[in-house]
Order: structure tokens, then C-alpha cells, then sequence
């Protein structure tokens, strides 16, 4: 199927010649072009030469179309017959259809000899079609497949006269004309050259364009409607993704969509499906990416970027650090650098690039914004209808009240620069809540407090600027200013003094040889000075806080060289009235749409046929030639414009003049009267207006206003001025010469500067393009206008975009990589060496048709879908590999578990025996002891029992020979000697009583061995309870001095008791009986209850009622005769303690606490009982004398 050379590393002549040509190409460049952008990398090796091609079909037309130089008109013709003119994308021609056959079911591939048939009958009609050929793009099989729909009668579109396309149904034809069946039930006659086939309904909002059967304008047209009436705003171009500005919220955002595309659960197009590719691929690859976000004002570029911020955000760390701090710049730079215009309410003024960086874990560790192009007249001059920037509307509507007055702020309509577009504020937006938010992010990305207020200032100042009036004071028109509250409050918030702002905008200093002289302004040359400096100010405050964002943002940045690049850059303008700011807008969308043609056409198709597949070219409108109208030098727009900005003299008809002179070859450009000039851009002609193209190319700014500026006081305006004092080259033109002023380099030149490094940045990364479409210019959600939308889409390519990646081969791979990740799948007895012969070895292997796959020098190219296929091969041989991998595995681990359980089982047995004989010989020892130990107490026990009994005997013994003798004595006569005593016992018993008494002498002294070991264990238990006893004797000693005191006290208590009852007696009873006793002994008992209470009755008292009194004293007395009793008892009871402690030093103890309780439980009782006695004798009453008792008794009972 392939021809492969013999030596696969050698340089085939085909790839010598190409490279010869394209270094002749190179050598033949003009050296005026601008820098090139970086070259696609090529392969150093390449495998065989190119497959076989098939030869291009070839006509007189065609060639003459390439080399004839014509008008634009005939140009635009001759590329859209050439459109037509090819029946073919890729390698697949489309075969004549038979009739009857539907196109459905049409083959994929016929033989090489139907499709060159095909060719050539296709070539044939196309030679006589007539000149009204539909414009735009049809499928190249659509003259056939026409056919059968007019023979089916089946669902068309059809184009009628200022009507967008309809779709309708073929109810019969005639000749040339059909009649068709629209949705109105109108029946229309149309050309049939105006019809175009219609999907089924089956296909109605897909997801890619590319699943369009039949890909035609009406059909993308109403593909994209039909997602869009149902708040699906997201569609699929191919590589490109297509947003659809809904102008409302719609319900495709938040923390649950961010999961479920995060977590893959999500397939449909969306932003953060972009962006999530993005991110895989800049982790996976290591390479930089870049989303590059385009399409017209109003179209939602700023909304979008936000977005894919937001999702990159939550990717790289979610909520909180620097990822908040990214995300809040947004809204900073809206507020300074966004405003409304005629076609968007939150249009941005400047472009911007900001570049993410991420760690090598994937979290976001810093950010960079670059900025191009403020347009800065917009701070001293609007539209009607128009806003300047929001923040001067949001400072003036939200600003506290102390703000306020430092700033002497007033109202947004009191100031010229605001107030002469009779527009001030936009319709449901609330500038104080921007305020708001704004201090809030400025809060978050670390700016200061003084440095906010020190931009506020500067705002403050532009403000007041453009109220300054100047005053005419000749006929000259020579002015001065009108000192007022505008020129104070202007210079106080500059920082300079009054005089010296005056003198800054009416007068100018021109350098006359070695001497300045001082020339007073005109009332235009005024007002343009005090403008350049309002201007200037904005825009450096701008940049200023670009800087402090950056630093903010650039605190933990890490030097990884992984980087996310979102582009967010002003999209095609064209108003009635077309400045400078719109020519540099459009420039740079044109170097934009170059680099997207570059990417997803150039690129594409030049690798094709570098790689030597089997191709034919699709054609595209390349804006290649725009690019050379505002570029080349030296006849470019923008070498001319600076060529005549150098001249004093040159006015807007001069410029005019230059421009139609050198250009007016060229079809992009075409000269206007009253000093204008339109251009054929990539999405339309654009008329400009040259009448200030002059002075803002040059902007430039005067010395004194530099000077001024660098006497100021304020920090910033010092720094503003610093920055205008940097070096510059010298002056190359005689205005400039002639002029002091800082800006040498022309605005457009330093813009274009800045666009080549800006696509120098975006060649070095991948890209992603997001093609922002606006639906309808009234901004009106739900609302969509075909013919807006139409052009939009022609503009941006997307059907050429989805042409190439529908017929392209998307998927490439090269043979090393693509041997190294399906080589595995070839059986092992392949012998193929390089990598070319293994990856065709691998697709014969699987059967992959030929024309769903080509084979290049370095590359395979596969169509959509093809590399599915054996991924899924290459999935289930893995997963096949793996489940080997796992049984084998599995059972090599079992083997070695129980190998090693074995081994851990022998070890285990012998390590458990030894532990258990360890334990079986403690036992063992433990057994012994316990029966040594029962033993002894048997012992001891029968040495009990034996002594018991010995003892019981021998005293038996005893009796009876003490009785026996005693019998013996009485009967015994006087005199009688012992020996006759002894005799008279028997002699039996002496031999056996001795034997008896020896042994026990042996058992005795055994036991006192063991009695001497028992009575040193328990010498030391008595030392220990000996130093016990100690503590407790000191213990039981304060106990009883205690004791003594409280007996003391007691003692006291109740002497003091009956002392008073008898003072009571005598002083409050006036009449006693005569023959009652006095109470005298109470006197003589000093203090104590002794035994001294005299014999007899005790006294008594008849009270005048005649009741006994001396129920009171009996009670006490009691008490008192109880209290001794229980003295002696404790006294006794305690010395019997003290007494028999060497005893039995537990029992003691527990005796004194049992003493202790009992003392306790008496006392208690005691005190209970001499209460009862008192309260008794106070009711007994004691006459006059009861009150004084009663005081002193409360007194006494208190201390008792």
C-alpha cells in the first residue's frame, strides 16, 4: 500500500526541492515587511517520500484566475467559482448520484475512475453556469444531492428577494424554477440555482457544526437560532467555539456546572469545557496556552473572559488568595478602562492580555496583565448617546461623604467632560453599588488606602480640568484663564500652585536659537493643552494601577513556564463616523484574524502538503493583503501617516492626498472626498475619518505642561512626569526638533510594535479561539437577526473552519509516538525495525479503511473518530494485559504468602514451645512451693494438734500422779523418806514417761526454730506498727487536749449556768419561805462540777402562785452530774487504750476512732439537752430580771 525508501533516514530530492523553494521565498522577502512571526517547527527526519497524489483537475479558468491581475470585484468572483469549482475536501471525491438515491445513504468511497468522472462533469457544468451563482459557501456535492430533493419534494431553504433564507418544501418543478411550500403555507416560485438542501430534523441543534450533513449558511443559520430560542448559547465550529450573547442570565453557570466539567459528567460546549482543555493540556504537554476571545463590540468578549477566569480560578485553588485577587481585577480595569457606546453599554476601551501562571501542581500561583491601546480621547470627547469611562459616573455617585469633600466633588452633570453626550447614567445599572464594589477589590488586591486616594485625586482633577473656561482678550483670539473655582480645586488636586496652571495653559515656549520666547495660545491651541493634559493624566493613571495590579498579583508568583493566556481585545468597530481609535482597532483585529487563519488554515492545509498526503486545498479569505496596506513600508497606511505627521504643516486633505496617490493600485483601499478613505476589511469596508488622525498619531505633549507636572507635590503627578523625563532617541523630524515634547515614537507605530510582540507571545502557545457572535444590535434578549448573525459568521470563517475540520484530518500523530503507543499491539513474530513500516503494519493489522487515515513523511493523519477506535483496541488489550498481570500476580503473591506463612508458622511453634516450657518450669516451682508451703502448714497443724494433745495428756498425767501422790502422802506415815516414795511407783511407767518426755523435747525444739524465724518476721511488723503508733499516740495526744478544752469549756458553760440561776434566785424573788435553805454552795464549786453539791434537798422557790421554780436547777444539775460521769467514763476508756496499745496496734486504733465517734455523738447530745434545760427555765420566768437574763443568756449560749 506504501512505498518506503530503502534508507528511511535519507533526505528524498522532493524534500531538497521544497526546502530550496522555500528559502528562495525567504531570500526573496522584502526587508521592509515587519518582523516575522515564528516559524512552524519542522521534523529534522522524514520517513518516505509522499504517497502517490491524484492530479488536480485543471481549466483555462482556474489558471487564469491565479495569474491575472484584476479589479476586486472580478477577484471576489473568480475565488467563489473556484469554491464551487471543487466537488471534493481531503482525499474523498463524491460520486454521481443515481437517480432516486438519497443522499443519506450514500457510500463513503467509490473507485478512482467514478470520481474523476465525477471531476470532469462537475468541471463541465461549472463551465456553463452563469454568473449569478449563489455568494457565500456550498457543499460541493449540492448540485447532485439537489437534484434528489427537487425529485423527493423534500425540505429545502430557499433564498428570496431581501428576505433572509426560508425553509420550505418542494411542491413541483419546472424547468429551472421550482415551486416551494414555506412555513406560512405560501407557495413561492424560486430559481432552483436559489435553493439549498435541508438537514433532517434529527439533526436540529447539534452540538458541533460539524454533524451538519449538509453544511450550508442557512443550515449553521438555523442551527445556531434554534439552540439560541432555547437559552443554549454555546456551539461547536470544529476547533472553535462559538457564544451567542443571550443579553440576560441564562443558567449555565456556577459551582455545579464547574464540578460536573471538572469531573467530566458535562460534554456539551461550553466556556469552561474550553477552558478545562486548556488547563489539561498545559499540564499534561507542559506547553502554555492561550484563549484568544474575539468577535464584534456588544458581542460579549468581556463576560466570556470573565468566565474562563472564574473556571481557571476554581481549577487552580478555588476561592480565597491569589485566585480572588485575579478574578477582582476585572473589576478594577472595567471601571477605568470600560464605557458605554452606541453598541454596548460595557464596551472595553483598551485591550488586555492577562497571563496566569500555575505551579507545578496545577494551583494558581500569580498573574500578568498587559494592556494596549487606552483610547484616550474619550476622557475630553463623546459621541452622542455615549459615557466616558464608568469610574468618573461611579466616584460621582458613590463616593462618602468625606470623599467628597476632600475631592470638592459635585454631581456627574456639572462637569464639561461628562455632561456633553446628555447621557449619564445606563439603564438598570447603579454606579454607587459599582463604587462599592470597587472599593472592595481594591481593598482585596492590596492597593492601599493612600494610594486610592491619590488616584481619586487625579480623577478629581481630570474632572475639573475640563471645567476650566478661557477667556479671548484680542482680536488674535489670543486667550487667558478664567480664574475660578475649576482652576483651584484643579490645582489643589494636582499638587501645583494656581498661577502656575494658568500660565501652563495659556502660554508656550518656543526655543528660537539659545533663547526661549513665550507665546500665548489661541483658544483652540488652549483648550487642545488643557485636554493633552487631562488625557495624559487619565492614561498614566491607568498604567499606574496595570503596575500596582501586577506587583499585587506577582507576590507568589513561581517561575514554572506553565501559563494560561486569556486575550480580551476590542472587537471590529464601524460607526458613521470613524476615527484614529477605530482605524488601530481594526488593524489589530486584522493581525488577529490573521493569526486565526494562520492557526486553523494556513497551518493546516501547508502541513498537509509539507507532509506529502493526498489534499485539496481549501480556499479561505486571507487578509494577507489588508495586513500589507496598513503594514508595509514604506506605502503603508501607517508609514504614510507617520511620514506626514512629521510635517508641521500637514493637515487631514494633505494626508488625504499621500494616501490616494501611493495607494490607489490597491483593491483594500479606496480614496473619499472631504478628507476620507474607507478600507476593505476582513468583516466589511470601514470609512475613516482623517480629520484627527494627525494630532493623536503625534500626541504629543508641551514642556511646560512636563514641567508643571514635576513641580507638583502630588506623589503621583511627580511619578507621571518621571516617567515623560525617561530617555528618548532623537528627534528625526523637524516638528519634533522644533517642538518639546515627549512622545517621539507615533502612536501607531508603537501600537503595531506592540502587536507583534503580542502575536510573538501567542505563536509560543496553543491556542483556543472563542468567536463571540451578537445576536442583534438593541441588545434585546431572545431576539435574533439572521442577517446580523450571517455576517458575523462570514467574517470570522466559521464555515471554512468547520470545512477543514470536517473534511481535515484532526487527529495526527507522529510514527514514533504512534509506534510507541500501539506498537504492542502487533503480534511478536513482527519483524518491522523503523517506526513508518510498525504504524502501517499496526493499521493493516485493524483493518483501518485507506481513506480514513493518510500516511505523511513524519505524520499519520486521521479523520474523526479513527484514533476511537484503536483506543478502544489498545484499552482492552491493556485491560486484557492487566487482568494476565493480575492472576499472575495474585497468584505469585499467594505462593510467596504462604511460603512465608510456613516459615512464620515453624517460627512461631518454636518460639511458642520455648515460651511454653519457660512458663511449664515457673509453674513447676510455683506447684513446689505451694506444696512446701501447704506442708509446713500441715506441719503445722498435726505439731498443733500434737502439742494439744500431749499437753492434755500430760496434764491428765499430772492430776493423776498429783492425785495419786496425794493419796500416797495422806496414807503415808511421818518420817518417811522420798526413796520410799519412789519405790512406791510402779517401774514400767519411769522407762516410757522418759522416752515420751525426750521426744518431745525434739519436737520442741524444732518448733522453736520455727517459732524464733516467726518471731523475726514479726519483731519487724511490730517495729513497723511501733513507728505507726507513734503517729498515732502524737495523733491521740492532741485529740485529747482537745478533748480537755472542750470538757473545759463545757465545765465553764454550765457553772456559769447555775451561777446566774442562783443570782436570778435571790435578786428577782422578793418573797421566799423562811424555812428554805440559800443556795450558797454554788459559790464555793469555783467554776467546776465536783462532788461538792450538799446533802439534803436541793433548794427550792414557791413562786407567788405557788409553783415550784426549781425544776430548772434539778436539770441542770443533772446535766452537771451526767457531764462528771461521762468525764471519767471518756477518761477511762482512753488511759485503757493508752494501756494495752503494745498489745495490738490495729485494735487500738480502731478503738480510738470508735472513742472519737462516741465523744462526738454525746457531745452533740449533750448540747441538745442543755438547750432543752435553758429554754425549760425560761419559761419558768424570773420576774422583773427576765429581759437582762434574757440578753445575757442569748450572749452566753452564742460562746457556748
Amino acid at each position: 500500500m506504501l512505498s518506503i525508501s530503502p534508507n528511511s533516514m535519507a533526505r528524498s530530492s522532493l524534500e531538497e526541492m521544497l526546502d530550496s523553494l522555500r528559502q528562495r521565498d525567504e531570500n526573496e522577502k522584502p526587508k521592509d515587511m515587519p518582523p516575522a512571526l515564528p516559524a512552524r517547527p519542522r521534523s529534522t527526519s522524514r520517513a518516505r517520500l509522499p504517497s502517490t497524489k491524484r492530479p488536480l483537475p485543471t481549466s483555462s479558468e482556474i489558471g487564469e484566475s491565479d495569474t491575472a491581475e484584476s479589479s476586486s470585484n472580478s477577484n471576489v468572483e473568480k475565488e467563489e467559482r473556484k469554491g464551487l469549482r471543487r466537488n471534493s475536501f481531503g482525499s474523498k471525491n463524491v460520486r454521481e448520484m443515481k437517480p432516486g438515491e438519497s443522499p443519506y445513504q450514500m457510500a463513503a468511497s467509490d473507485e478512482k475512475g467514478h470520481d474523476l468522472k465525477a471531476d470532469e462533469e462537475t468541471k463541465a457544468n461549472l463551465a456553463n453556469s452563469k454568473s449569478g451563482l449563489l455568494q457565500g459557501f456550498r457543499e460541493p456535492e449540492l448540485d447532485d444531492n439537489l437534484g434528489y430533493f427537487i425529485k423527493k419534494k423534500l425540505r429545502v431553504w430557499c433564498r428570496l428577494h431581501n428576505v433572509p433564507w426560508q425553509s420550505g418544501q418542494i411542491q413541483s418543478t419546472s424547468g429551472e424554477k421550482a415551486s416551494v411550500r414555506l412555513l406560512d403555507e405560501s407557495v413561492v416560485t424560486v430559481p432552483t440555482q436559489d435553493l439549498l438542501p435541508a438537514n433532517p430534523d434529527i439533526l436540529e441543534g447539534v452540538d458541533d457544526l460539524i454533524q451538519l450533513s449538509y453544511l450550508n449558511e442557512p443550515s449553521v443559520l438555523h442551527n445556531l437560532q434554534y439552540r439560541y430560542s432555547r437559552d443554549i448559547v454555546y456551539s461547536k465550529a470544529g476547533p472553535v467555539l462559538v457564544a451567542v450573547n443571550p443579553f440576560k442570565d441564562v443558567q449555565l453557570y456556577g459551582n455545579d456546572f464547574v464540578t460536573a466539567y471538572r469531573q467530566n459528567l458535562l460534554d456539551s460546549p461550553h466556556v469552561y469545557a474550553l477552558a478545562d482543555t486548556a488547563y489539561n493540556e498545559m499540564m499534561t504537554d507542559g506547553i502554555n496556552q492561550s484563549i484568544i476571545i474575539s468577535g464584534e463590540s456588544g458581542a460579549g468578549k468581556t463576560e466570556t473572559a470573565k468566565i474562563a477566569m472564574q473556571y481557571l480560578a476554581a481549577l487552580g485553588g478555588g476561592s480565597g488568595g491569589i485566585e480572588s485577587e485575579v478574578l477582582l481585577t476585572s473589576c478594577l480595569l472595567e471601571a477605568f478602562g470600560n464605557a458605554k457606546t452606541a453598541r454596548n453599554n460595557n464596551s472595553s476601551r483598551f485591550g488586555k492580555l492577562i497571563e496566569i501562571h500555575f505551579t507545578a501542581a496545577g494551583k494558581i500561583c500569580g498573574a500578568k496583565i498587559q494592556t494596549f491601546l487606552l483610547e484616550k480621547s474619550r476622557v475630553v470627547q463623546l459621541a452622542q448617546g455615549e459615557r466616558s469611562y464608568h469610574i468618573f459616573y461611579q466616584l460621582c455617585a458613590g463616593a462618602p461623604d468625606d470623599l467628597r469633600d476632600r475631592l470638592r466633588l459635585k454631581r456627574a452633570s456639572d462637569y464639561s467632560y461628562l455632561n456633553q453626550s446628555d447621557c449619564l447614567t445606563i439603564h438598570d445599572v447603579d454606579d454607587a453599588q459599582k463604587f462599592h464594589m470597587l472599593m472592595d477589590a481594591f481593598n482585596t488586591t492590596r492597593i492601599c488606602k493612600d494610594d486610592q486616594e491619590h488616584a481619586f485625586e487625579m480623577l478629581a482633577a481630570v474632572l475639573w480640568l475640563g471645567n476650566i473656561s478661557f477667556l479671548v482678550i484680542d482680536n488674535e483670539n489670543h486667550i487667558e484663564v478664567v480664574a475660578d473655582e475649576a482652576v483651584t480645586n484643579a490645582a489643589g488636586l494636582i499638587g501645583c500652585g494656581i498661577q502656575d496652571l494658568m500660565l501652563a495653559l495659556s502660554t508656550h515656549s518656543i526655543q528660537a536659537g539659545k533663547d526661549k520666547v513665550a507665546k500665548n495660545l489661541t483658544l483652540q491651541q488652549a483648550i487642545d493643552t488643557r485636554d493633552s493634559l487631562a488625557k495624559f493624566i487619565y492614561a498614566s493613571l491607568f498604567d499606574w494601577l496595570v503596575e500596582k495590579i501586577n506587583l499585587s498579583l506577582a507576590m507568589g508568583k513561581q517561575h514554572t513556564g506553565r501559563s494560561i493566556s486569556i486575550l480580551d481585545i476590542y472587537g471590529f468597530e464601524s460607526f458613521k463616523k470613524n476615527s484614529f481609535e477605530q482605524f488601530c482597532i481594526n488593524y489589530a483585529n486584522e493581525r488577529l484574524q490573521q493569526h486565526f487563519n494562520r492557526h486553523l488554515f494556513k497551518l493546516e492545509q501547508e502541513g498537509y502538503e509539507l507532509d506529502g498526503i493526498d489534499w485539496t486545498k481549501i480556499d479561505f479569505e486571507d487578509n494577507q493583503d489588508c495586513l500589507d496596506l496598513f503594514e508595509k513600508r514604506p506605502l503603508g497606511l501607517i508609514s504614510l501617516l507617520d511620514e506626514e505627521s512629521n510635517f508641521p504643516k500637514a493637515t487631514n486633505l494633505t494626508l488625504t492626498t499621500k494616501l490616494k496617490q501611493h495607494l490607489k493600485g490597491n483593491h483594500r483601499f479606496k480614496g473619499e472626498r472631504d478628507g476620507a478613505f474607507t478600507v476593505r476589511h476582513y468583516a466589511g469596508e470601514v470609512l475613516y475619518d482623517t480629520g484627527e488622525f494627525l494630532e493623536k498619531n503625534r500626541d504629543l505633549l508641551h514642556s511646560e505642561i512636563i514641567q508643571l507636572l514635576s513641580s507638583c507635590t502630588s506623589q503621583l503627578s511627580q511619578l507621571f512626569a518621571s516617567m515623560l523625563k525617561q530617555p528618548q532617541k532623537p528627534a528625526s523630524s523637524p516638528i519634533q526638533a522644533g517642538m518639546p515634547a515627549c512622545q517621539k515614537q507615533s502612536v501607531a507605530t508603537k501600537f503595531k510594535d506592540q502587536l507583534f510582540k503580542l502575536m510573538q507571545q501567542l505563536e509560543s502557545t496553543t491556542p483556543h479561539f472563542i468567536r463571540c457572535i451578537k445576536p442583534n444590535n438593541k441588545h434585546i434578549p431572545g431576539m435574533f437577526d439572521k442577517n446580523l448573525v450571517l455576517e458575523q459568521l462570514r467574517c470570522c470563517g466559521v464555515l471554512e473552519v468547520v470545512r477543514i475540520a470536517r473534511s481535515g484530518y484532526p487527529t495526527r500523530m507522529t510514527h514514533q509516538e504512534f509506534t510507541r503507543r500501539y506498537g504492542f499491539l502487533l503480534p511478536e513474530n513482527h519483524t518491522c525495525q523503523d517506526p513508518l513500516s510498525t504504524s502501517v503494519a499496526i493499521l493493516q493489522q485493524f483493518d483501518i479503511l485507506p481513506e480514513m487515515y493518510q500516511v505523511g513523511y513524519t505524520k499519520l493523519y486521521f479523520r474523526t473518530g479513527q484514533i476511537g477506535s484503536l483506543e478502544n483496541v489498545r484499552k482492552q488489550v491493556l485491560q486484557g494485559t492487566l487482568e494476565v498481570q493480575k492472576c499472575f500476580r495474585g497468584h505469585r503473591a499467594r505462593r510467596y504468602f504462604h511460603e512465608l506463612k510456613g516459615g512464620v508458622v515453624t517460627l512461631q511453634s518454636y518460639v511458642r514451645g520455648e515460651i511454653a516450657r519457660k512458663e511449664y518450669s515457673i509453674l513447676l516451682g510455683l506447684k513446689k512451693q505451694a506444696a512446701c508451703k501447704k506442708l509446713d502448714e500441715q506441719l503445722m497443724a498435726v505439731v498443733q494438734i500434737q502439742s494439744v494433745i500431749r499437753g492434755w495428756l500430760v496434764r491428765r498425767y499430772f492430776s493423776s500422779l498429783q492425785d495419786s501422790k496425794e493419796s500416797n502422802v495422806s496414807k503415808r506415815r511421818p518420817g518417811r523418806r522420798s526413796s520410799e516414795i519412789k519405790q512406791d511407783l510402779p517401774l514400767e511407767v519411769l522407762p516410757s514417761i522418759v522416752e515420751e518426755l525426750q521426744k518431745r523435747i525434739l519436737m520442741t525444739e524444732a518448733a522453736l526454730g520455727r517459732k524464733e524465724k516467726e518471731n523475726a518476721a514479726l519483731r519487724e511488723q511490730v517495729q513497723q506498727f511501733e513507728s505507726r503508733w507513734s503517729e498515732y499516740e502524737t495523733k491521740m495526744k492532741s485529740m485529747e487536749e482537745m478533748w480537755q478544752k472542750q470538757m473545759s469549756s463545757l465545765q465553764m458553760s454550765l457553772a456559769a449556768a447555775k451561777k446566774s440561776l442562783g443570782t436570778d434566785n435571790t435578786t428577782g424573788q422578793p418573797e421566799i419561805h423562811h424555812g428554805a435553805q440559800s443556795p450558797s454552795f454554788y459559790d464555793s464549786e469555783e467554776m467546776s462540777f465536783g462532788p461538792h453539791t450538799p446533802s439534803g434537798s436541793t433548794p427550792t422557790r414557791i413562786l407567788n402562785n405557788g409553783t415550784n421554780t426549781n425544776g430548772g436547777l434539778n436539770s441542770i444539775s443533772t446535766l452537771a452530774n451526767e457531764f462528771e460521769q461521762s468525764k471519767r467514763n471518756f477518761d477511762h476508756e482512753a488511759q485503757a487504750i493508752v494501756e494495752v496499745k503494745s498489745a495490738d496496734t490495729v485494735n487500738s486504733v480502731e478503738d480510738i476512732r470508735s472513742l472519737k465517734y462516741k465523744f462526738e455523738a454525746w457531745k452533740k447530745d449533750f448540747k441538745v439537752r442543755l438547750r432543752e434545760a435553758k429554754a425549760k427555765a425560761h419559761r419558768l420566768g424570773y420576774g422583773d430580771a427576765e429581759k437582762y437574763r434574757r440578753k445575757w443568756w442569748g450572749k452566753r449560749t452564742k460562746r457556748f
